[in-house]
């Protein structure tokens, strides 16, 4: 599928608030998880969308999954079966997708976010989520900001709760694909994972090299985490002429590489915590990420989407 598209978003302006910069354009859609609806560049009257774009359906469906992006938090990935024996309230939690007995993503992606700043080019989105399936309070912003470089993303985590907190943050990026796609990263391991996605034990696959040196998309079917992120990656368009570059900080040290079968889209995440890292963190100490947050501290992570046009 091109990345170049001309989609009218007229129709839907009350669902959506827009920042713009130069040629840069960010779509937000606040009530449907705080999620980016689109993200987009327009070059002589023509949209290159860097983000798989959301649709008409995605707003009236309310469904973060067929959007451009969305939030991961408190947590990143899934738990198993959403339980985990950790600190003074153990986990359990419902499975929030109809495919999996496994608790996916966290909670704010199912939650409407409220906008409480905003300015032509820049955002923030808070979410305040009251004790509940997840067992203790906390306060979650998003900053978003366009500038002529791209697209910057700040996200923010504090617990409000009295007990100290288990915390993961990322975002979950879609990208569109085609024949020519190719991901370049450095990792330094991948969780192999069963039928469930879900992690069994670390290896270091020849596929680390290719990544390294560039994959195309369509030669793999994965949904992995990695460890020992450069916590850097790009992805190439070549007969679109295009490129973009992903760069995050610390703690977002791992990678999550997504690519099914057969679909227009595949997804490269920045995440600070792997697939049901609160179990396994006994057992591969310093391998899985997450934090723990005392009442009132804050894990605040970054990201940053540079969007080029190649041989321009």
């Amino acid at each position: 599928m091109p990345l170049t598209a001309s989609l009218d978003d007229t129709a839907l302006a009350p669902a959506l608030i827009r920042l713009s910069c130069a040629e840069q354009t960010l779509l937000l859609a606040p009530a449907v998880g705080g999620s980016i609806y689109r993200y987009f560049s327009t070059y002589q009257g023509t949209e290159i969308h860097w983000l798989r774009p959301g649709t008409v359906q995605s707003l009236d469906e309310a469904n973060p999954l067929l959007m451009g992006s969305f939030p991961l938090l408190p947590f990143c990935n899934r738990i198993r079966n959403g339980q985990a024996s950790v600190g003074e309230r153990p986990l359990h939690m419902a499975a929030n997708m109809s495919d999996s007995p496994h608790t996916l993503h966290g909670h704010g992606w199912r939650l409407p976010w409220q906008v409480t700043t905003m300015t032509v080019n820049t955002a923030t989105l808070t979410l305040e989520y009251p004790r509940g399936d997840w067992p203790w309070s906390f306060h979650a912003s998003q900053r978003f900001e366009v500038t002529r470089q791209g697209l910057t993303v700040r996200m923010t985590l504090t617990n409000t709760d009295t007990a100290a907190m288990p915390a993961g943050l990322g975002h979950h990026p879609y990208f569109l694909r085609a024949a020519d796609t190719l991901v370049q990263t450095d990792v330094e391991a991948m969780w192999a994972a069963d039928a469930e996605v879900m992690p069994t034990r670390l290896e270091q696959p020849d596929l680390l090299d290719a990544l390294r040196q560039g994959q195309f998309i369509d030669e793999v079917v994965l949904d992995n985490n990695f460890t020992g992120w450069s916590r850097s990656a790009s992805v190439s368009w070549p007969q679109q002429r295009a490129r973009l570059v992903m760069q995050a900080d610390a703690p977002l040290d791992f990678f999550v590489l997504y690519v099914p079968p057969g679909l227009d889209h595949f997804c490269m995440e920045p995440v600070s915590n792997c697939t049901d890292w609160l179990n396994l963190t006994g057992q591969h100490p310093g391998k899985v990420g997450g934090a723990w947050l005392q009442p009132g501290e804050t894990l605040s992570v970054r990201f940053v989407l540079a969007p080029e046009r190649v041989g321009e």
